[in-house]
This record gives structure tokens, C-alpha cells and sequence, in this order.
């Protein structure tokens, strides 16, 4: 018999969880076509397989007053969305007549004594719903599909302190998935506007007591390119090996033993440049570019940041760059003082967005752990 106790449970819980069809613990309703209803200004927005696969980021707006959504009712999609795997993703609504259900959207009202945001976890890309989707055709589940799901349920009050506690884990995985989005937003918006469009001299922004013109560059008068090389002959040691994903492994040798680095790829991943610090040794499909005497590393690894390196593809097959075609980039420079002031400013956005990654991936493989061993 299947243990009915989970590994991790709040002080004070002993009894055994149940089982339970979701029929017994949540009314089911379908929602409707609102394709006639959609306006720029209506009152509701409208719940589709779109919005809750993007987390909200897609929005269409109805007038139409049919059966609103209330706050603690669950949005489920029934159905795939033409450009993406949606079926069995969740939405929890967060308040009263805001929403409203378009079709092959099932709400999901909790019954007394079943709390919402348990049972929101509990289905939330759940198994059971995954094995009607085969991954080649659209997957539609019926009524009798979604209430038949099983799961084992503890008490409401448990079930209130587990639902308390995800909740916490997840407003602090959405406070850093803004953060770092909006760090990002912020990093792409100060590179269009710290360095000069093409054909201009100076930048839209730069710091005070610069005003000097930048001077026209190529890349080949700004880094020294290396090739990536095989590794499997060294030895284990404490150099880092990259590749265009990143750290592979450590080895006993290096081909860039005091200078630091851009790396970007040869083959493969082209267009994510990053910063190589020495001493290092790169695969083959990883060039690495050491910046010349008068130039910043970080302010040079913006100027690679700042290219659309898939238009600079000339392959048919695999992505892949040569040295002739960065080295013929054009680009510019200011002095090394002021490149020193860019480099340093971008050196500590890079910073901020790195540590609410780290933060945010350190919450999801908390909350991964957690979904392990506090449900049967």
C-alpha cells in the first residue's frame, strides 16, 4: 500500500492523507468563446491557453459580463496552444470580477474544507495530466479527465499551512523574476543608449566630463582572437574548461594562463558573448577574444554584446562565426577612461542581474524539493 504520510509535514500533523477524486473536493465549469467580445477597453480580461502558458503576459478584454471569474477559482487549460505544450497548466485567480473564462478553459471552484491554493499546487502540471499528451497531436481533456484526477489530501488546516507556504515561495520567486526582468530590460535599454548608433560620433547618454567623439574601430583593432582547442588529453585540474554554454569541467593546463577573456562561439550558440576570466581553456567551438593594450574587458565585452551576431551567420546548416568575420566588424570606441566608467556601470548591472538568477534558481530548486516531500 502506498504511503499516505509525506516525508516533510508541519509540527502538530499525524494523520494520515486521503484519497480523493478532484469531483469530491471542486466544482467544474467550462468557460466560453469570447472572440466577439474582445475590445481594447473592456472590463474582464480574458483567461485563454495563451495567458496562463505565458504567465499572464498575453491579455485580450471583453465586455461581456458572462459568468466572471471570483478570487481562489482556478483556471485550467484543456487543450494545447498551436505554438507550445499549455495542457494541464494552471492560473490561480487573485481577485473577484476581473476575469472571465474563454473556451477549452475548465474554472475550477475548491469546495468547503479544500484549500485554493493546495489544490493549485497539487494540479499544477501534475503527471496524471500529462500522460494524455503524446507530444505529436493536440491534446483535449474532457470533464471526465480532469475529474477523475486522484490525489491523496490532508486536513483543511494542513492543507491551509502547505498552500501558506508555497504561497510565500512563490511571491518571492515572482519578486526576483521581476527584478532580474527588469534589470535586464534596463541592461538592453543603457546598451542602445551608452554607445553610439551607427554612423554617430557620440552616444545618447554618457557620463559628465566626456565629450570627446568616439573613433570608428573594427574588432581587429580591439581584440586578439584565439582558437578553442580539444581537452581530453589533459589532465584533471582547477583550470575551467568553457564551452558556448558555459563551465564543462577542470583541467591541469590553460591556453590563456594571466589575461582574460570574451568568449563567443565558433559553432553552435553564436550570439552569447561572456566574459572568460584567466586563467581558462576553451573547446574548440569557442573562440576567445583577449581585448588590446587601451581597451576595458567589460567595456569590451559590451561591444560584443551591442552586435546582432545571428545576422553575421553566413552558414546554411549550424549557426557558426570564422575570425575574418568578427575581426571586420565595425564598431567604436571613446577613450580607456571613459570606457573604464562604462565597463565598470555595466560590470555592476551584470552583478545585480547575476544575483537575482542565483536567488530565483536557489527559490525553484527549494520549491522543487519541497513539492518532493511535503505531497504523498
Amino acid at each position: 500500500m502506498a504511503d499516505k504520510k509525506p516525508q516533510i509535514r508541519f509540527t502538530g500533523f499525524t494523520d494520515d492523507w486521503e484519497q480523493r477524486k478532484l469531483g469530491e473536493v471542486a466544482a467544474y465549469r467550462n468557460g466560453k468563446a469570447h472572440e466577439n467580445d474582445v475590445t481594447d477597453n473592456g472590463k474582464y480580461v480574458i483567461v485563454n491557453s495563451k495567458f496562463v502558458s505565458t504567465n499572464g503576459e498575453v491579455k485580450k478584454f471583453s465586455d461581456s459580463q458572462i459568468e466572471p471569474l471570483h478570487k481562489d477559482e482556478i483556471a485550467f487549460v484543456l487543450s494545447d496552444v498551436p505554438n507550445g505544450r499549455a495542457i494541464a497548466r494552471t492560473f490561480l485567480i487573485d481577485k473577484d470580477d476581473k476575469y472571465t473564462l474563454n473556451q477549452r478553459i475548465a474554472g475550477i471552484t475548491p469546495k468547503e474544507e479544500t484549500d485554493a491554493y493546495f489544490l493549485y499546487i497539487l494540479m499544477n502540471r501534475n503527471p496524471y495530466f500529462l500522460r494524455f499528451d503524446d507530444g505529436n497531436k493536440q491534446t483535449n481533456l474532457s470533464v471526465n479527465d480532469v475529474m477523475q484526477f486522484e490525489a491523496a489530501y490532508p486536513s483543511f488546516r494542513e492543507q491551509h499551512k502547505i498552500g501558506e507556504l508555497f504561497k510565500t515561495v512563490d511571491d518571492a520567486i515572482t519578486l526576483h523574476q521581476r527584478k532580474y526582468d527588469k534589470l535586464k530590460n534596463i541592461k538592453k535599454s543603457m546598451l542602445e543608449k551608452m554607445f553610439p548608433k551607427n554612423g554617430a560620433k557620440k552616444p545618447e547618454i554618457r557620463f559628465a566630463g566626456f565629450t570627446d567623439d568616439w573613433e570608428q574601430r573594427k574588432f581587429s583593432d580591439v581584440v586578439d582572437i584565439g582558437s578553442g582547442m580539444d581537452y581530453k588529453h589533459l589532465g584533471e585540474g582547477d583550470i575551467p574548461v568553457y564551452g558556448t554554454g558555459g563551465y564543462m569541467l577542470s583541467v591541469d593546463a590553460a591556453l590563456s594562463e594571466d589575461k582574460d577573456a570574451i568568449g563567443i562561439g565558433r559553432k553552435g550558440t553564436i550570439d552569447k558573448p561572456y566574459i572568460l576570466r584567466a586563467p581558462f581553456w576553451t573547446v574548440d567551438t569557442l573562440f576567445y577574444c583577449i581585448p588590446k593594450d587601451g581597451y576595458d574587458l567589460d567595456f569590451t565585452s559590451c561591444l560584443f554584446q551591442n552586435v546582432d551576431w545571428k545576422k553575421k551567420d553566413e552558414s546554411t546548416g549550424v549557426p557558426s562565426l570564422s575570425k575574418v568575420i568578427i575581426n571586420n566588424v565595425e564598431t567604436a570606441a571613446p577613450s580607456y577612461d571613459e570606457q573604464r566608467k562604462i565597463g565598470d556601470y555595466f560590470k555592476g548591472i551584470d552583478n545585480l542581474i547575476t544575483l537575482h538568477q542565483r536567488k530565483l534558481e536557489k527559490l525553484q530548486n527549494i520549491k522543487k524539493s519541497m513539492l518532493e516531500k511535503m505531497f504523498v
